[in-house]
């Protein structure tokens, strides 16, 4: 069963769903048979690289509101991020348009490698205030995924899958997804948002119990066959 997974980097909403999704998939007796596809999706596509900005002054211009509201909404999204085993430093994350970093994960995907690459990416915006615009750095993280560091800079320096970015961010927009994280589960069930994780448990249960009743359902076409009924 596939589940598909908008979500954008530098969103914190998005690493806490991951977390939570992640402890209701631990639940199910057979999490081996759910495939998991990570699609792009780009709060802000305008965002410009700024490694002279804090996370603070980049929320307070982007919302109207003061320095202090903004420094008490990473503080509260800190706070719930701890409650799942995530620490986050946006005190010095850096401020980084995520459309090459989207990229990197599709490139991953051709190595069976996308669950990884989405949480090695999280990890470096959230917790080691990287920057991951940064070519250098995106390399980086690419090698140690095992992924060939000349390859990740091809991919980094031409259009390549780029097309597929911009796929996966327009998919969005005729499912109708507003914001994310987005959650679909066996293209039936939607969830918005880092739900807790009972709910994705429940939906988790619900959709698998459907996809496997799917599998056994076999279409028979009759013709002449010995049955109890013809004594043969």
């Amino acid at each position: 069963m596939k589940v598909e997974i908008w979500s954008d980097v530098v969103c914190p909403w998005c690493y806490i769903g991951k977390r939570r999704f992640e402890a209701a998939l631990e639940q199910l007796e057979q999490k081996e048979k759910v495939e998991i596809e990570w699609k792009s999706f780009q709060l802000d596509p305008t965002t410009i690289t700024n490694t002279e900005q804090t996370n603070a002054q980049y929320l307070s211009k982007k919302y109207g509101v003061s320095i202090t509201e903004a420094e008490q909404m990473v503080s509260n999204v800190t706070q719930v991020a701890a409650g799942v085993g995530l620490t986050y430093d946006l005190e010095h994350a850096v401020i980084a348009n995520t459309f090459r970093a989207h990229r990197l994960i599709h490139l991953a995907k051709r190595y069976n490698k996308q669950d990884e690459m989405k949480e090695r990416l999280l990890k470096a915006y959230f917790t080691e205030a990287k920057n991951i615009d940064d070519t250098p750095t995106l390399i980086t993280i690419g090698t140690e995924l095992g992924i060939d560091a000349d390859v990740t800079k091809e991919v980094l320096e031409s259009d390549t899958y780029s097309e597929h970015v911009q796929t996966d961010i327009k998919e969005a927009q005729q499912i109708g997804v507003r914001g994310v994280p987005f959650f679909v589960f066996n293209r039936k069930y939607g969830i918005s948002g880092a739900q807790e994780t009972a709910v994705f448990k429940d939906t988790l249960d619900k959709a698998f119990a459907e996809w496997q009743a799917d599998q056994l359902q076999i279409e028979v076409i009759d013709g002449d066959a010995c049955t109890p009924e013809k004594g043969c």
